[in-house]
């Protein structure tokens, strides 16, 4: 874990708003996040920012199969440190702001839950939007976006984006502490009628 800190702690030195924290994520919030993907799900779950892998594991550890787990990692160090741990998950260097373009070369089209660590606070308001229009344009029919923040408040705009969210998780043993958001999008939206371009 000390090696895990510290080379996050380098990253994180060279680029602050890229990576977002600057220890890995508990096992116990990484566990709370895997808890919220249906266990009944069949279809692939896409991991957005997958880091170190403390997520990774702990969805792996939850029942998700090797075969159906994708994660998305754009830091090219933790992709090739990710790939190295996971030989057995497909690991992609990508942004997650282009979701759907970076995942067909792999035959994703569908996704049963996206699992997001994104440091989506320190994102600009377009960028989030980008990401939750990619991710919702992947996941099938009431399927989850599950994301968690440090913040006190939802890390997304339900209104803005049309999702309905709450909190399913408090980690205060998280460092620092963290809140699990599990958010889920209901028919169709329009984000030019919002008042947002598309």
């Amino acid at each position: 874990m000390r090696s895990q800190s510290n080379l996050l702690f380098k990253l994180w030195l060279k680029d602050p708003l890229k990576i977002g924290a600057i220890t890995p994520s508990s096992r116990q919030l990484a566990e709370a996040m895997a808890r919220l993907v249906p266990p009944e799900a069949t279809g692939p779950v896409v991991e957005l920012g997958g880091g170190t892998g403390v997520v990774t594991r702990a969805l792996l550890g939850a029942g998700v199969s090797a075969d159906r787990l994708i994660v998305v990692e754009r830091d090219p160090t933790l992709h090739g440190l990710l790939r190295d741990r996971y030989s057995d998950v497909t690991v992609v260097l990508g942004d997650a702001a282009t979701l759907v373009e970076t995942l067909r070369p792999h035959g994703i089209d569908r996704a049963s839950a996206v699992v997001s660590s994104l440091p989506i606070l320190s994102m600009r308001k377009s960028v989030r939007r980008a990401i939750v229009e990619q991710s919702f344009a992947l996941l099938e029919p009431e399927a989850p976006f599950i994301q968690f923040t440090y913040g006190l408040f939802s890390p997304l705009s339900r209104r803005e984006l049309g999702l309905t969210g709450q909190v399913k998780g408090r980690v205060l043993n998280n460092l620092p502490p963290a809140s699990v958001w599990l958010y889920h999008r209901h028919g169709t939206f329009d984000m030019a009628s919002a008042g947002h371009p598309a």
